[in-house]
């Protein structure tokens, strides 16, 4: 596999979760960002395959980070981390064109199978 996978969340010990699931299951976490701000400009430099992309963050949400994505990479794959309880977000993440959210607490057997079909 090796596909290529940015990871966002403002709270390290989420990337780290994400990123050990990730690398378990074969995937390579080329980068990390803590806020939209960052995972734009990591975006642009790292070009990954995929992005998790949590929605509440400090600085810029994920939303705003995935709209701002997809305005200059129409075709960017991004799957949505959200905490439970926030459905209008995920609803609102798709809507910009989320491929996919997962909820926290990761389930790590739900992470692989929601970044695998949005690689197809």
């Amino acid at each position: 596999m090796g596909e290529r996978i940015l990871v966002v969340d403002d709270a390290a010990f989420m990337r780290m979760m994400i990123k050990d699931i990730l690398v378990k299951n074969g995937f390579d976490v080329v980068g990390e960002a803590a806020d939209g701000a960052q995972a734009i400009e990591k975006f642009e430099d790292l070009k990954p395959d995929l992005v998790t992309m949590d929605i509440t963050m400090p600085e810029m949400d994920g939303i705003t980070a995935l709209k701002e994505i997809k305005k200059s990479h129409p075709d960017a794959k991004i799957i949505m981390c959200s905490a439970m309880g926030q459905q209008a977000m995920v609803i609102d993440a798709i809507q910009a064109g989320a491929k996919d959210f997962i909820v926290k607490p990761f389930a790590a057997d739900r992470v692989i199978e929601a970044i695998k079909k949005t690689l197809g």
